[in-house]
């Protein structure tokens, strides 16, 4: 797969202090690229280096194979960007369709008709065809984020970096956002920050992690879930543990075994270094003790918070 964003280096200082330290990052065509950290980390920052806003102190970057600094009209006229904080107030009085309309002309010079269709097509991908001839000042939050989503989309961009896609939006309005992304998959790269990680974890392949202006992480949404600790299993037991902690512990390929106890069950997280051998003996060996009773037996999965928080605390 080709790459999208390339950066080496890349970096920025305001007035004496680094807000981004050297920033090594590579986004693959077509992937959604999760781009994470606390608020303050430099994430915004980030973007507006890689769209030309602001200049870098040191380092560089590539987007399409063009510099960002040097190439940056070539660049910006094959990206769609939404930006944190969507002020629509002094355009509130447009409906859905003459917003979007308003946008298509800036980059679309032909046939008028070939410009509604593409207005109309937008409408139905952000789902708010029902609601396009409404003034966007009745617009619920999760509707005009999906509304800004669709003017970003306009030109058929070829990549479409967000900022806080989803952010201050309910539930319900954060999952008709992420069902937008996964539309655009097929069409378009998409690059995006956030600090809510349950959304991450849903739509991304891939993640970088940022703290305090530095990469803590980057690597595919599956290996960073693999966890820090290596392979754990959950075993809740009742009954006499004595033996078959002597026995197990043994096993060379057991890493260590964890404890707790709580109403009348044992606990166990057992880490082990060979996965198949773990498939094969963990769970035969302690049905093989009958002084006690498996009552739960599964792989802990690891949720990203748990690895966001253990890379940004340290």
């Amino acid at each position: 797969m080709s790459v999208i964003i390339e950066t080496n280096g890349l970096s920025k200082t305001f007035n004496g202090v680094q807000a981004l330290k050297p920033l090594d990052l590579k986004v693959r065509k077509n992937s959604i690229f999760g781009f994470l950290g606390p608020n303050g980390a430099g994430k915004t920052t980030t973007m507006k280096l890689l769209l030309g806003l602001i200049r870098p102190t040191n380092g560089s970057g590539t987007i399409f194979g063009h510099d960002i600094v040097q190439d940056n009209i070539n660049i910006r006229a094959r990206i769609g960007y939404l930006p944190q904080d969507l002020d629509i107030k002094t355009l509130e009085h447009l409906t859905a369709r003459e917003l979007l309309r308003f946008a298509a002309y800036f980059y679309f010079k032909g046939p008028k008709q070939l410009i509604e269709d593409r207005v109309q097509e937008m409408l139905d991908l952000v789902s708010l065809s029902e609601k396009a001839d409404r003034p966007i000042a009745g617009f619920s939050g999760g509707e005009v984020q999906r509304l800004g989503i669709a003017q970003a989309q306009i030109n058929y961009p070829d990549l479409l970096i967000l900022d806080e896609p989803a952010a201050s939006l309910d539930p319900i309005g954060r999952r008709d956002v992420l069902e937008v992304m996964e539309r655009l998959r097929k069409y378009t790269t998409i690059f995006y920050s956030t600090h809510i990680l349950d959304d991450v974890q849903k739509v991304s392949d891939s993640v970088a992690i940022l703290n305090k202006g530095e990469l803590v992480a980057q690597g595919s949404i599956e290996e960073l879930l693999a966890g820090s600790e290596g392979l754990i299993y959950n075993i809740k037991i009742k009954g006499d543990t004595t033996n078959a902690y002597d026995y197990i512990s043994g096993k060379t390929w057991i890493t260590d075994i964890n404890i707790l106890e709580k109403n009348g069950f044992t606990t166990w997280q057992v880490g082990v270094n060979d996965s198949t051998l773990a498939e094969q003996h963990l769970l035969r060996l302690l049905l093989k003790d009958e002084q006690l009773r498996v009552i739960e037996f599964q792989q802990k999965s690891f949720e990203l918070e748990d690895v966001f928080l253990n890379l940004v605390e340290g």
